[in-house]
């Protein structure tokens, strides 16, 4: 685990709001110089406090918009079936976020869809013709009221 102090929890707070922002910028918000602020943030990705840049695009205005929340029960929890799940979930365009959970289900699927019929598409040639799967329940997204991936830096 990285060694962080309070200078750069300020740091990820600030680019986990917004990642655009210049050194300069960023150094004004937290007290440092923008060399500083360079300088750790280099050591943040390099640790791999700080993993990765995305972008966030609205699925409405790519014509994708129905998401669903999808439970999958696996038919055996054997490490072999699980691992080859995984796999497959990494590949499959629809799946926004995965989670592999403990409880009733074994995973919890985000998917992202233009229409019903690719959601059908995707239950058939994923779900139902994977032998591995026993059973999966799906929960048809109406409003999402708050999307992210943002951390609280402070433990």
């Amino acid at each position: 685990m990285a060694k962080i102090d309070d200078l750069d929890r300020k740091i990820l707070h600030e680019v986990q709001l917004d990642n655009q922002l210049t050194s300069a910028q960023l150094g004004h918000r937290v007290g440092l110089s923008p060399t500083s602020v360079q300088r750790r943030l280099a050591r943040l990705r390099r640790d791999k406090v700080i993993t990765g840049d995305i972008s966030v695009i609205s699925g409405e205005d790519v014509g994708r918009t129905l998401t669903m929340i999808v439970t999958v029960q696996l038919e055996r929890e054997r490490s072999d079936i699980i691992d080859h799940f995984k796999r497959a979930v990494r590949r499959e365009p629809v799946v926004m976020s995965a989670y592999y959970v403990t409880g009733d289900s074994d995973f919890v699927l985000v998917i992202s869809a233009r229409d019903i019929k690719e959601y059908e598409e995707f239950t058939r040639n994923f779900l139902y013709d994977n032998p591995d799967i026993k059973g999966f329940k799906t929960t048809v997204v109406m409003d999402r009221i708050k999307a992210g991936f943002y951390v609280p830096p402070w433990g």
